[in-house]
């Protein structure tokens, strides 16, 4: 690890982000290794939320997936600029900032990274997103009220 990454591994503990993404992966009962740059992968996520391959809490990489999931180098590389987000914002207030960088965007395009500022920083490709141009938000409601209504009902 570089010193600067041992920066953001000591920050992040001491702001709280990464201890609040370990706890997320006990509650979702992942099983924990070490990954490369101060990363800790924590495979195995059983909550259905959030809905992705993969998401970050501080220095914490959560994944329903298996540890070979993260074999993929862009995919790490992607998933560690997310923890210097969190270092850069001083931890938790990355949250909701996140939140509503995924509305906006998909208010814009109809999917939750393509104008996603955090997503863009940490490189679209990188993270397996595909990049959407900005539409009618007429076209995204509309999107949007058709899968709700094309989804099975019943239990």
């Amino acid at each position: 690890m570089t010193a600067w990454q041992w920066v953001k591994l000591v920050g992040n503990f001491l702001n709280l982000t990464t201890v609040a993404g370990l706890l997320v992966g006990v509650v979702g009962r992942a099983r924990f290794s070490r990954g490369p740059r101060g990363l800790f992968f924590a495979n195995g996520y059983k909550l259905g939320f959030p809905v992705a391959g993969a998401f970050t809490i501080g220095n914490v990489v959560l994944s329903k997936h298996e540890r070979s999931y993260f074999d993929n180098p862009a995919l790490v590389r992607h998933e560690e600029r997310h923890s210097w987000q969190y270092f850069c914002l001083i931890g938790l207030p990355m949250l909701p900032l996140y939140v509503v960088a995924v509305v906006v965007s998909f208010l814009l395009t109809g999917d939750p990274a393509s104008r996603n500022p955090f997503e863009r920083l940490a490189d679209l490709k990188e993270g397996g997103y595909v990049e959407r141009p900005i539409q009618p938000i007429g076209k995204t409601v509309t999107q949007a009220f058709s899968v709700l209504k094309s989804r099975p009902k019943g239990p």
